[in-house]
């Protein structure tokens, strides 16, 4: 959308500019803001100060960010009525766990935009001056070594990534140590590169006392179902012959070595997309663009094949839905251009 056709993105340049006035008054226009923001002592005139201030803070950093990111010029609005009221519940909830480190979950399937929104958070409180590590669950993947163990024992297990491929036990350790307010923890981190493509461990960061752990992953915080639940079930497309629904059962049954790990939560943020079958979708594009480029990426049939593989091992409407319905702290649904259309918490 041209500047000159979207009088949010125009205001936001004369921000930038020097000039605050314009955005002022696009900004007020949006408030109060949603409801699941609203506390009972909301001060409406706080709130909107506290929020541009951090706004006014930050802005040369949000400019490039979302630069860098090419993000759709309507990222303005969900800035301003998510992300950053999202921070600001994220600043509450330490405050008043403080001195504990806060441990926040974000659970999202394939190009919900988890990574990209620890990453934004991340540069929004570190402005504030809390000292924040962005984790993924990808840093937990077993070595290569062993994973190529595990895959001759269940050859099943062609992808990293499933439950099972993780060492859950140094997750919950890393984080007990945080909780424990170590003055440093040695994290682990993946190399996804290496091997052809297959990745392995790169080493351990040394990371100091945090006051955040914004941990994201496909499955974090995802409940095993319970037995009677899957004799019940109608098993969603693609889990479609004996094979499937076995490999999902057992997938289920894995899940329950993860629940140690996620009881160090302390909250739990899921990115719901209002249609799954995007991920798949927005796969393709972001691979069809890499190979325009003359970069190597896998074809349509090979994304297929690999994104329907996750969906058989924990299929978004079985273990995504039933916590944005009940069991997340917050669930920020996303549309088709990659924004948060809608914030709400569950039974609220």
């Amino acid at each position: 959308m041209p500047a000159q056709s979207n009088p949010m993105l125009q205001a936001w340049q004369q921000f930038c500019s020097g000039n605050s006035q314009p955005l002022q008054q696009c900004l007020e226009a949006e408030f109060p803001p949603d409801e699941c923001w609203a506390r009972a002592d909301f001060d409406r005139s706080a709130e909107f100060q506290r929020r541009w201030q951090w706004l006014e803070m930050a802005q040369p950093q949000l400019q490039e960010f979302f630069a860098a990111r090419n993000f759709p010029d309507t990222w303005i609005l969900p800035l301003w009525s998510v992300w950053l009221p999202l921070a600001c519940q994220l600043q509450d909830w330490q405050r008043l766990a403080h001195p504990t480190p806060q441990i926040i979950g974000f659970l999202g399937g394939q190009g919900s935009g988890k990574t990209t929104l620890t990453t934004l958070l991340k540069c929004l409180l570190e402005l504030q001056g809390y000292r924040v590590l962005a984790w993924s669950i990808d840093d937990l993947y077993l070595p290569y070594e062993d994973r190529l163990a595990l895959a001759q024992q269940d050859p099943r297990l062609i992808w990293r990534g499933p439950p099972g491929t993780h060492d859950v036990s140094l997750g919950r350790d890393i984080l007990q140590q945080f909780k424990a307010r170590r003055p440093s923890v040695a994290v682990p981190r993946f190399d996804k590169s290496r091997h052809s493509g297959a990745g392995d461990r790169s080493g351990f960061e040394p990371v100091d006392a945090v006051d955040f752990v914004l941990f994201e992953g496909w499955f974090v915080g995802a409940q095993p179902l319970a037995p009677e639940r899957l004799e019940q079930l109608r098993w969603p497309d693609p889990i479609r012959t004996a094979a499937d629904r076995q490999f999902a059962q057992d997938m289920n049954q894995a899940l329950q070595t993860y629940q140690p790990l996620w009881a160090m939560l302390d909250h739990l943020v899921v990115l719901q997309l209002q249609d799954y079958r995007w991920s798949q979708q927005w796969r393709q594009q972001a691979e069809q663009q890499m190979r325009a480029q003359g970069l190597p990426g896998m074809s349509d049939l090979e994304i297929q094949a690999f994104v329907e593989y996750f969906w058989r091992t924990l299929h978004p409407d079985l273990f995504i839905t039933p916590l944005a319905a009940d069991g997340a702290d917050l669930v920020l649904e996303i549309g088709a251009d990659h924004l948060p259309d809608r914030v709400y918490r569950p039974g609220a």
